[in-house]
Formats: C-alpha cells, structure tokens, sequence
C-alpha cells in the first residue's frame, strides 16, 4: 500500500468516529499538558536560583584561604592520596595576592574586611558588623532597590546601611530611615598602632620587655573614628564579600577605606601567636578571586590548590544543588507522565473498538492484496496521528497553565511587597521532547492493535456483519 492511499485511510477512519478520537487525543493532551506545566515549572524555579547566583557576584568567584595548620586538623594530601610532608603555612600577604592576580581568566583579587563598628549619629550610636565592598559589588541584584545609590568612587568616605541599621540609628533622633540619606555618620571601630621599637621613649614602661622582633609584629588597639556620609539603605544583605557572602553585615564600606582603616581583625591576633618571628606585613584572612566566567572556576581552583592554600567556592555547593534539582524534575517528570500513560489506555481501547467496529472493511482490504503489514500500519499511523494531535495540543495546554502560575505568582509577590520573578520556563527542547515523547507513547499503546488487526483472517473478516 503507498504512503498516500495509507494517509488517506488513516484520515478518514479518524474523521468517521470523530468524537471518540477527539476525546482520545483530548486526554492525550491533558497527559502532555501536566508533563510541560510540571517540568517548566522545576526549570523555571532552576534557572532562577541560577540567575540570583550569578548575579550576586559569587557564582564565578573563590574563596583563598591559608591551609589550616592547627592540631588535629587533617593534613592536605598529595595527588596520590597520600598525605603531604608538614610544613610551614604559606602566608596569605601581598605577594600571594599578586600571584593569584596573575592567574588565567582573573578579574580581580580582593580581600575581605569585616570588623564591629559603632555608627554613631550624635551622642548615640548603632553597634554593626561592618563589612568592606570592592566597586564590582554593584552589580550585585543585592543592591536592585537600593534608597540612595552606591559608593561614588573607589575612595570615598561614603557608608551604605542595612535596613535594621538605618532604623534603629534613625530611631535614636526620631527620624525615617530615609532621612538618614546625605547625613553624616561616624564609624568608631578598634585600630591598630605599631608598638614603638625598644629603645623609644615612647616604648617605655610595659613595653620595655618586648624584643625587636616580637615589636615589628605587635601592636596596640586604640579606639579610632572615622566620618562617613550615608549614601544608601539597602533592604536585602548584599551577597557580595570574601567570606561567601554568608556573614551577615550591617553596614558597608567600599573597600579601598576598609584597607586604609588599619582594623583589628581576628587573624591580627592569630598571625603573632602561630609566627612571632615571621617577617611582618600584610597578611589576609581571606581574599576573593573573581574570574571572567564561571566556568573558569573549576581550573582557578586546582591552580590555587597548587599554590598551597584552601579554595572554596559555590561551585562545590551547586553541585548537589544541581542534583537536587536533577532529583526533582525527574519526579515531576514521572508524576506529569501518569496523566500521559492512562491517556494510552484510551489509546488502545479506541483502537481496539475500531478493530471490531472494521472487522468487515479489513476483510475487503486483505481480499484486494492488502497484506498484514499494510493492515498493522493503518492502526499504526492512526495512533501515531492522535499521538502528534495530542502531543500538539498538550504543549498548547501545558504553556497556558505555565502562565496561569506565573499571573498568581506575580499577584502574590507583589502583594507581599517582594519584586515579581519568572519561576516559569519553557525551552524548545521541552517543547520537543514533549511533543517527541506523545507520539512514541501513542506508537507504543498502538502496536497491540495493529497486530491484532493484522492477524484478522480475512475469510472470518467478510463473514462478520
């Protein structure tokens, strides 16, 4: 039988009981439409924790860290498993941070400043956790809707307060958090002053016991201030600092003032316990590396691992984020496919009744040279026809529900005073695959009834009436 007498055959069985199949492609498309809505609902939720993590500035950086060198703790291992031969700490100073400034594919390598400070407005003042931004951080989404703008320049005497903050300073004069915009502030916060070297007068007294080395390395903590003028109220933490942007801070300053401020910070002290005879300098708790892309992560980090010290970065927790959500959208995978496999059901009982309703017309197919493959293609293509129809229309349905959920999703966001966000996505493959994945299960729930109209004998056929 050609193609063209197999089509037309296929079209007009499906026109002559047009309500029966209609209702069978209807429930195919019900199955499809579930599998889409519930599939690009798990890859719109997926690709919106992916966008809030690259747009926080984290996505494509590491965290540099010294190797920890404190008992007990587990000693790095070589390639082979084995563990490494002890030795000293690599510093994380300057010299480090050029050197990691150097790396393929590095933006920027900056270090992250987080100290206690008390903004004060007047006599009374705000306790905060201060924390240092280097000029990318304002691309970061943290900053979207921002009061006030960001830091004017790299060097500016500027501070942006945290929602808590701002009020609760702004209480203390009976004002609006807003208010506080364009006021000056300041910040008091514990600096560092070298320790004179023996011999000074000034070393006199208590000091007279510390040798020159021990003094290159100490310091005293004197109670310093610095004026600074709010220039932003930011509501949401800003996820953009060295530390992973999980520490909490309420209040920032761009990061060229943090470096200028000399603050005492908690690896000040840990530096002169663990190396008093250390030849001084700079040394960093930590220190950020940006990268062009975040697919340069993954090299930057075995580059840096190389180089002695501990890397960390987001990657590491994306990937079981990713299987997580690998997870998920297989069971709303499998939850939207029940829909699709009870519509085959439908499939195999319309076509079966069609067996019986053209019991007559088969036999006077096979009468006029018709053989069993031609009979088991026509009920094959007819499946396959309401598979397509169904496979059509579900993705039709499926979209249409996808933007029901994104409408009330909006509604509700707004209603609660939180920026609307797309938790709703459809890519062509998805498209495809559905549409793909309709017709092979309609082929599938077709093929028993194609075999069984194939095997009709064709005498016994003709007898039925």
């Amino acid at each position: 039988m050609k193609p063209r007498d197999l089509s037309e055959l296929a079209a007009r069985n499906l026109r002559e009981a047009v309500l029966r199949n209609s209702l069978t492609t209807m429930g195919i498309a019900v199955g499809v439409a579930s599998l889409v809505a519930m599939l690009s609902l798990g890859i719109g939720l997926q690709d919106l924790v992916g966008r809030r993590l690259e747009r926080s500035g984290l996505f494509d950086s590491v965290l540099v860290r010294p190797q920890a060198a404190f008992s007990g703790q587990r000693p790095p291992q070589q390639a082979g498993g084995a563990p490494a031969t002890a030795g000293p700490t690599r510093p994380l100073d300057e010299a480090a941070r050029k050197e990691l400034s150097q790396l393929p594919k590095v933006i920027e390598v900056y270090p992250d400043y987080r100290f206690a400070g008390d903004a004060r407005l007047g006599a009374d003042g705000r306790l905060a956790q201060v924390a240092s931004l280097p000029p990318s951080a304002s691309s970061s989404d943290a900053f979207d809707g921002m009061q006030g703008h960001f830091f004017s320049a790299t060097d500016a005497h500027e501070i942006i307060l945290q929602l808590d903050t701002a009020t609760a300073l702004a209480d203390t004069q009976h004002l609006q958090p807003a208010d506080l915009l364009g006021k000056e502030i300041v910040l008091r916060y514990a600096g560092q002053q070298p320790l004179p070297p023996e011999g000074d007068p000034a070393g006199s007294g208590a000091n007279q016991s510390v040798s020159p080395d021990e003094a290159a390395l100490g310091f005293s903590i004197v109670s310093s201030q610095i004026p600074l003028r709010v220039v932003g109220i930011v509501d949401a933490e800003a996820m953009f600092s060295g530390a992973g942007g999980i520490g909490r801070a309420g209040a920032y300053i761009p990061l060229a003032v943090a470096q200028s401020l000399a603050v005492v910070q908690g690896n000040d002290l840990t530096e002169i316990i663990r190396d008093s005879t250390a030849a001084g300098g700079q040394r960093y708790a930590n220190l950020t590396v940006r990268l062009e892309r975040p697919t340069d992560v993954p090299a930057a980090e075995a580059a840096i691992k190389q180089m002695g010290f501990t890397a960390f970065s987001l990657l590491d927790v994306t990937r079981s984020l990713q299987r997580v959500f690998a997870i998920l959208d297989l069971l709303l995978g499998i939850f939207g496919s029940l829909a699709l496999a009870v519509a085959s059901l439908g499939i195999i009982n319309t076509l079966v009744m069609s067996i019986l309703e053209r019991r007559r017309e088969i036999g006077v197919l096979k009468a006029l040279g018709a053989s069993n493959r031609d009979i088991g293609q026509l009920f094959f293509s007819e499946a396959g026809v309401m598979g397509l129809a169904g496979g059509v229309a579900g993705v039709g349905f499926g979209w249409a529900i996808g933007r029901i959920i994104q409408f009330a999703t909006t509604i509700y966001l707004r209603r609660q005073a939180i920026p609307a966000e797309n938790v709703w996505t459809v890519p062509w493959w998805l498209v495809a695959g559905a549409i793909g994945f309709s017709v092979v299960v309609s082929l599938a729930a077709g093929l028993y009834p194609a075999l069984r109209a194939a095997k009709l004998d064709p005498v016994e056929a003709l007898r039925y009436d």
